[in-house]
């Protein structure tokens, strides 16, 4: 098995970037060969568990593209996955546990990425030394440092990354954000994002021995060596800080793009602030399953509202976005204006996406090399990702603080009052004793979003990023 060296990644990439400069039509730089136009992407899919089986289909179905290696240190879901290709009209993919050997293919055009969250940017940076094109599913990182590296490896290798936040591909989501952004209903006040999905106790997995078909090794990669057990591999590691992000960074970062994506111009805030818990049960989990999130943006604030003890009884699963404005409120399609106003549809203000939904949209800028072919470009999915993980750092840091305190810290905005309220309302719900109950309420953190620093504060900028294990290093230097 193949293991490249940070080293020869790097001048993989730089001869890579040479060869790239002499075309004049749309090509590869690994490969230096041109693609025609009866030439087909030849994509990787890098982890094939659960998610990167809609990657599988995905290119399976588009008539310009081919799944030609099937990546996951499981070797366990070769053979199901191999079968997924073929008998949707495939050629045999070769099957690899290392995405390193598949990095030294020079026939390889793009690596779609599915695997864990503490996977995403390596694998990035890594493909587009190795000159692929790279679609990675949300978040982009782990950490803002590493989402940052991720965007330069792209620029630096004229590489085309498409983020997996999917709304950025569809009409009506850009057709809403148009309207919102359109001054018609008045200045954007407050845009409120929600991610609430059933996410109750994981209970807990022993520690033992992996499975002979599983490289662990490989499969922790960048996070810190550890014990395994069944509540990392295979779904369950988005609750744990060394390979997750909770719900937030979860599904929770669509919505946050989208809430950003609706504050004209944004890119990080101002300040931040988080507060949450895990709770109703004792687990082996660690990030939290209710968290409200609030990032200053000057005239505008957004707030994230993750709340998993839901899908029983009176609080129902709401994964959605809403927006504030001077006249009234936009969800759904709809705009409630202030007063007894009945509810009207949005005006057309316009709104574009380019066609083939987030997998064909990809493919179509890879064949053109149009950056401005891609839906959701790199940058947006740093700055989406790096929300969740500036609203984490609140929270890490935070103090244990009971309920009727917490209260006194919440401001004086309306929106951020009500979905505390609605916070308690729900594990009311779920027969958590309030009084018996502490928060962890975060510091509110100065940033400074051009240097993508904290302002004084070590603790937190420490949170920016990781220790890496050799030789799963993210570099300062891509």
């Amino acid at each position: 098995m193949s293991r490249h060296s940070r080293r020869r990644f790097l001048e993989t990439g730089a001869k890579a970037s040479l060869a790239f400069s002499l075309f004049t039509v749309a090509g590869t730089k690994a490969s230096g060969k041109v693609l025609g136009a009866n030439d087909r992407v030849r994509v990787g899919v890098a982890g094939i568990h659960s998610r990167g089986q809609d990657h599988i289909d995905a290119y399976v179905d588009m008539p310009d593209a081919d799944v030609t290696y099937l990546i996951d240190p499981d070797s366990r879901l070769f053979a199901s996955r191999s079968a997924r290709v073929t008998e949707r009209g495939g050629s045999e993919p070769t099957c690899v546990q290392d995405i390193r050997t598949a990095l030294d293919d020079d026939n390889l055009d793009a690596v779609s990425v599915a695997t864990c969250n503490h996977w995403h940017s390596l694998i990035t940076i890594w493909a587009c030394q190795a000159g692929k094109d790279v679609y990675v599913e949300k978040p982009l990182s782990h950490n803002v440092f590493e989402g940052r590296k991720a965007v330069e490896a792209a620029r630096h290798y004229n590489r085309l990354v498409q983020h997996g936040t999917q709304q950025r591909s569809e009409l009506a989501r850009a057709k809403e954000i148009a309207a919102v952004q359109s001054g018609h209903y008045g200045k954007l006040i407050v845009s409120k994002g929600y991610c609430s999905k059933p996410r109750w106790s994981i209970g807990f997995k022993p520690t033992k021995t992996p499975p002979p078909e599983l490289d662990f090794n490989v499969w922790l990669g960048p996070a810190p060596e550890q014990a395994y057990h069944e509540n990392l591999v295979h779904y369950n590691w988005h609750w744990f800080w060394d390979t997750g992000n909770g719900d937030v960074g979860n599904q929770g970062v669509h919505e946050m793009d989208v809430a950003r994506w609706a504050i004209k111009g944004a890119t990080l805030p101002e300040r931040v602030w988080s507060l949450g818990g895990r709770f109703a049960y004792e687990d082996q989990g660690e990030t939290p399953n209710t968290q409200l999130a609030v990032f200053d943006y000057g005239d505008t604030k957004l707030v994230f509202e993750t709340r998993g003890l839901v899908g029983e009884g009176k609080f129902p699963r709401n994964v959605s976005n809403e927006y504030y404005t001077e006249a009234g409120l936009i969800k759904q399609g709809q705009f409630y204006p202030k007063g007894d106003g009945a509810p009207e549809p949005l005006i057309d203000a316009g709104g574009e996406v380019n066609p083939g939904g987030p997998f064909g949209s990809f493919i179509s800028a890879v064949r053109n090399r149009n950056v401005d072919g891609l839906n959701a470009d790199v940058i947006e999915g740093h700055y989406s990702a790096a929300l969740c993980h500036l609203a984490n750092i609140s929270y890490r840091l935070g103090e244990l603080m009971p309920y009727d305190k917490t209260s006194g810290r919440l401001g004086d905005n309306r929106v951020v009052v009500d979905s505390f309220q609605t916070i308690k309302d729900n594990l009311n719900a779920v027969d958590v004793d309030l009084t018996e109950t502490d928060f962890q309420v975060g510091p509110v953190l100065e940033f400074d979003a051009e240097n993508e620093r904290f302002v004084d504060n070590d603790a937190a900028n420490t949170l920016l990023s990781r220790d890496y294990r050799e030789p799963f290093v993210v570099p300062n230097v891509v």
